[in-house]
């Protein structure tokens, strides 16, 4: 058994910092510098690599990696099945959150907003503009249901392939994307002694209300 003491581990965070003035009282449009940043880095390898948590019909929250697909003025995209787990909290409580960790850069970043779908034609672009394997993969899982073995999956994948080698491939009803319109949103970047700059983004009548925070 691996007996490391994990209260030893820890970095000293020196990379950057973060001012209320560098977001120029616009969260979207610093979260987009930020983000291209990451995307640029080497390290990172997926940069639109993003924690949802939503809360269950059982009342525990979940959180679950998911990758940010489109970046509107207006929110975050990202794709799924309306009916795996995620999608059946989200129809019962809209409010979710969703986090980005870019190690790298000692950064990250923190939102709280609600989920909505997005419209039919934009699932569709989405959908088209997939890889066959991709478009194949949202038919075949009938995600978060208990399978008995994957080779089940498999099968299925292999016929569904033969058939539409030559047929064009409609987007599921049941597959789409959902957009977070964010309410509140924190950019965290790590300081030395554990002294992070945190900055918090709050929507108030329509107008970004920005703080900084202690850490």
């Amino acid at each position: 058994m691996h007996n490391k003491d994990l209260g030893h581990l820890r970095k000293s965070y020196e990379k950057s910092t973060l001012e209320i003035e560098d977001l120029n009282g616009d969260p979207i449009e610093f979260f987009k510098k930020w983000f291209a940043e990451a995307d640029a880095c080497s390290d990172i390898e997926e940069a639109n690599a993003m924690s949802l948590t939503t809360l269950g019909l059982d009342d525990y929250p979940k959180a679950r990696l998911v990758l940010l697909k489109i970046l509107k003025s207006d929110g975050f995209v990202f794709f799924t099945n309306y009916l795996s787990e995620k999608g059946i909290s989200i129809e019962h409580h809209s409010k979710v959150g969703l986090s980005f960790f870019w190690p790298p850069l000692e950064r990250q970043v923190i939102i709280k907003g609600e989920a909505e779908k997005i419209s039919k034609e934009e699932s569709d672009n989405y959908f088209n503009s997939r890889p066959l394997g991709s478009k194949i993969g949202a038919i075949v899982s009938d995600q978060s249901k208990v399978i008995s073995d994957r080779s089940l999956l498999e099968a299925e994948m292999e016929a569904l392939e033969i058939k539409y080698q030559n047929e064009e491939i409609k987007r599921p009803v049941h597959w789409g994307g959902y957009l977070v319109r964010p309410n509140c949103i924190e950019f965290w970047q790590g300081r030395p002694n554990r002294l992070h700059d945190r900055v918090r983004c709050q929507l108030k009548s329509g107008f970004w209300n920005l703080e900084r925070l202690a850490p």
